[in-house]
């Protein structure tokens, strides 16, 4: 092994390791990686910033216009709830339709992007059939990587092994050369779950949202366990907060407190005393006889009203009860993995500000935190227990691409398919199928084609709701992480690897050479992105292939399929990061649903790859 190979191996395990660590973005870790074969000398710049020219890159960022344009029409949203009317309220039926919805519309726009839309969607009908939800996310987190192997554009790694084969002089894959594949997968994957998924799967029934239960406001109340955490604090004549508004008063900062809704008293039309509710906002001005009901701990309350010379009235059970209203009431959100809100403190995005929501409590993979989490920052999978209006919560669930309201209603569906747009993207999405299937155009140009078509036909407000609906980190880490491939192929990395497949596995055959990528790729895609992965191994299993003088195809397809193929953790796939909070499930949840899932299809994809692509 000469020197620069012993660097780029060098760079890689970093680079690996780090991206299993999870504490920095995997796009800048790519971008490290990228700057550290740069600095080394391996590449030169221009090798450097070749990946961001890439077609698969381009493709990618028009292919996430294209679904935003889908996602924002209502179109998935509207298919979702047909399937659930057709299902007419049986279980196994439910189960079923959505796992293959979720795995037809994830063949041609993101899996994130659709399991998001249809957690609302999910967790309402678990609600009115009085069923845990977690019996259905994670079953339809795995459909959509199912879905992933339908066509050529279902996920990055397919892509990846097309142009990847384009690079060695070899013909790209077609639009539906995976299609076989992808259709053994979904029947072997779906009859599985159907099977054994009520053996694997959890069901808590009667569990919280966030604990895989329906997200009505007082189970969730109820599960964030707010008991003792709220308290009413009476503004009497003398104290010093009469006239003041609630944004000047800084809760949060000084006293760790922070107030949710007011119970102000009014006289109406026959001049009778009532009391109506007002949501706490950050212009709210406070009045003489106001109850504020706050959360916090019952000392730093106390220190609170002391100093403002309001008074602290007893607690009473039940007292979460009055968070909710008709006009007031609690939801919890998710946020999506590329939500602007990630990476920031919580106490810096502002929702009372800006959407007029308070935060009571926090949820990170079962953990909660109803004090001090203003300084945190958000991860994705994070969900957060807000309190507000209705109205408000409702606006604030328009924020689609970034988060996801548990249990929404569905208005936006609705409202989008009254707008007429939902058929238009649904053509849009038609042409671009054609054109990519009949290859009229690069399938790039088809890409871009659709995306403009959506922009233009106000199925996305302008090129700002476009850009602002790509996904960046995909786009940078597949750019960043290309000239990593290429450092391996210039340093002899690329062989040496290859040599190692063939010294290890190659008496067994080429059988068995396929199945040790597969296995390979199946385990470095739990950890780390599979589109990394799949950026990897393609260029080692394509010379691995003409080494032994058979075909690359079914090698290289092996790779992409089993990139996808990505259940036993819930960091392997966004999906599956997605679901874990709004399912309550746990990481042992998805290493005993996943790991047999992943074992039966490996074998089906041993026999089946062989028989559409021969060696």
């Amino acid at each position: 092994m000469n020197f620069e190979l012993f660097l780029v191996f060098i760079i890689l395990i970093i680079t690996t390791i780090m991206f299993i660590w999870g504490k920095i973005r995997s796009d800048l870790v790519a971008v490290m990686s990228m700057l550290a074969l740069v600095l080394t000398g391996l590449i030169t710049v221009e090798d450097a910033l070749a990946g961001f020219s890439n077609n698969i890159v381009i493709m990618i960022a028009g292919l996430f216009v294209v679904g935003a344009g889908i996602f924002r029409t209502g179109l998935a949203e509207m298919a979702g709830r047909m399937v659930v009317k057709w299902a007419k309220g049986s279980e196994t039926k439910l189960l079923v339709m959505l796992m293959l919805l979720v795995a037809v519309l994830s063949a041609f726009m993101s899996n994130t992007g659709t399991v998001a839309v249809l957690i609302p969607v999910i967790m309402s009908v678990a609600a009115s059939m009085k069923l845990s939800p977690s019996k259905f996310l994670m079953p339809v987190a795995f459909a959509s990587s199912f879905g992933g192997v339908l066509t050529l554009i279902g996920t990055p790694p397919n892509l990846i092994a097309s142009q990847t084969l384009a690079d060695y002089g070899y013909d790209r894959l077609a639009f539906f050369d995976f299609t076989p594949l992808g259709i053994i997968t979904i029947v072997v994957g779906v009859l599985f779950l159907l099977f054994f998924g009520k053996y694997l799967v959890k069901g808590n029934a009667g569990a919280g949202a966030g604990e895989g239960a329906a997200a009505s406001p007082e189970e969730l109340m109820s599960h964030y366990k707010l008991s003792g955490k709220l308290h009413q604090v009476k503004i009497g004549s003398g104290s010093n907060l009469i006239g003041e508004e609630l944004q000047d008063l800084r809760l949060p900062d000084k006293y760790n407190v922070y107030a949710l809704h007011i119970d102000r008293k009014y006289r109406d039309k026959s001049l009778r005393t009532r009391t109506r509710q007002i949501s706490a906002k950050a212009d709210t001005e406070i009045k003489q006889d106001d109850t504020i009901f706050m959360s916090g701990s019952k000392e730093d309350v106390d220190r609170f009203a002391e100093d403002s010379g309001a008074l602290v009235e007893k607690q009473e059970e039940g007292e979460e009860e009055t968070l909710v209203g008709c006009r007031i009431g609690v939801a919890e959100i998710l946020f999506t993995p590329h939500s602007k809100f990630l990476n920031r403190q919580i106490k810096d995005v502002n929702l009372r500000e800006t959407f007029g929501l308070n935060i009571i409590g926090m949820n990170r993979r079962g953990k909660y935190f109803f004090e001090d989490w203003g300084g945190k920052q958000i991860e994705f999978g994070d969900a957060l227990l807000v309190h507000g209006q209705w109205n408000d919560i409702e606006e604030f669930a328009k924020e689609e691409q970034d988060v996801v309201v548990v249990g929404e209603t569905g208005e936006q569906a609705s409202q989008a398919k009254a707008s007429g747009k939902a058929p238009v993207a649904a053509v849009i999405m038609l042409a671009m199928l054609t054109l990519m299937t009949f290859e009229i155009f690069a399938p790039v140009t088809s890409v871009l084609i659709a995306a403009v078509a959506m922009v233009l036909t106000g199925c996305l407000r302008n090129m700002n709701d476009a850009y602002s609906r790509i996904n960046w980190e995909s786009v940078i880490l597949i750019g960043a992480m290309l000239p990593m491939a290429t450092a391996l192929e210039q340093t002899g990395g690329v062989l040496f690897l290859s040599d190692l497949f063939i010294d290890t596995l190659g008496a067994l055959g080429p059988l068995a050479l396929m199945a040790g990528f597969y296995i390979s790729t199946m385990l470095f895609s739990q950890f780390i992105s599979n589109t990394a992965t799949a950026v990897l191994f393609a260029p080692i299993a394509i010379t691995t292939a003409v080494q032994v003088g058979v075909s690359p195809y079914p090698f290289v397809i092996a790779v992409a399929v089993a990139a996808s193929m990505a259940f036993a953790t819930p960091v392997a796939s966004p999906p599956n990061a997605l679901v874990m909070t709004a399912g309550g499930y746990s990481f042992m949840d998805f290493f005993r649903a996943g790991l047999p899932l992943q074992l039966v299809l490996f074998i089906a994809m041993m026999i089946g790859i062989p028989i559409f692509f021969p060696m």
